[in-house]
């Protein structure tokens, strides 16, 4: 097991299908790297607000960039150094890391800190930031991160995963069948509960349950979310605007020890044969 936390910190490869790796950022470099790919996804393919911050640089940057780890996907197969070959990244931060910053990065849109109160000994891990370039939206990407992330909450023995997951658009009513589908039928137990701050709540449930068609529902969700979904997570009480981002947030809650065992021991064993 030392091996594995070794290979974790060192920022060594933590899973590997065909020429993707999977790691966590080593370095400055890696990180503005990484900043660069979100804002090619967020801003310049998917057209992310731009602030007169952005309109002068060409990264997706803010005050947790620092105190997160990064885990990011490199195509080894491209040139040059790895900080020119990030295909994939997810942003993770940690509750005590958060705690000493002030907070979840998704406490402006969710009431986070509250779930994480009602359950004090549980160690949570706020998963942001998710994006891939589009010539590498594929199963196996998604897998190469999972497989990175399993190594990552075994590492730090994480026991809840949670962040915001979007609708592109900013009208909840444009994905009324599938934001329906969440509120009737992938909710949160009572005591993963958690909701949208007050000021910003916007109802999901805006369709009757009766009236949702479960396949087209489902093939409308995001491939994040569904990916989510699949794994065994839920969804919290309510979705948010981010007009900033041109987005429609929902919250994901996933404990680990509720993810299902057929993905813990697919991804869990893949992980551990490249860390350990």
């Amino acid at each position: 097991m030392a091996r594995s936390h070794d290979a974790v910190m060192a920022g060594e490869a933590l899973g590997r299908i065909g020429s993707l790796e999977v790691r966590l950022a080593r370095d400055e470099a890696e990180i503005a790297a990484v900043q660069e790919v979100r804002f090619r996804v967020f801003y310049e393919e998917l057209g992310a607000r731009r602030t007169a911050f952005h309109s002068l640089e060409t990264r997706d940057a803010d005050r947790f960039d620092a105190l997160c780890d990064h885990l990011l996907v490199v195509d080894t197969a491209l040139p040059g150094p790895d900080h020119r070959r990030i295909v994939g990244t997810y942003r993770l931060l940690r509750q005590e890391i958060a705690a000493k910053a002030g907070g979840f990065y998704s406490n402006d849109e969710f009431e986070l800190q509250s779930l994480v109160a009602r359950h004090p000994g549980q160690r949570f891990l706020e998963l942001g930031r998710s994006c891939v370039l589009k010539e590498y939206r594929s199963k196996r990407t998604i897998e190469i991160l999972w497989q990175g992330i399993f190594a990552y909450i075994n590492h730090h023995a994480i026991g809840v995963m949670t962040g915001c997951a979007s609708f592109h658009g900013t009208e909840p009513a444009a994905h009324a069948e599938a934001l329906s589908y969440l509120a009737h039928h992938c909710r949160t137990e009572p005591q993963w509960d958690v909701r949208a701050v007050r000021h910003r709540y916007c109802a999901m449930d805006l369709m009757p349950r009766e009236a949702v068609n479960a396949k087209s529902a489902i093939a409308a969700l995001p491939p994040l979310i569904k990916g989510y979904l699949r794994v065994g997570a839920r969804i919290g009480d309510g979705c948010v605007i981010d007009h900033d981002f041109g987005t429609t947030d929902v919250f994901i809650v996933m404990p680990v020890a509720e993810i299902g065992a057929r993905y813990m021991n697919y991804y869990g064993a893949e992980a551990e044969r490249f860390a350990a």
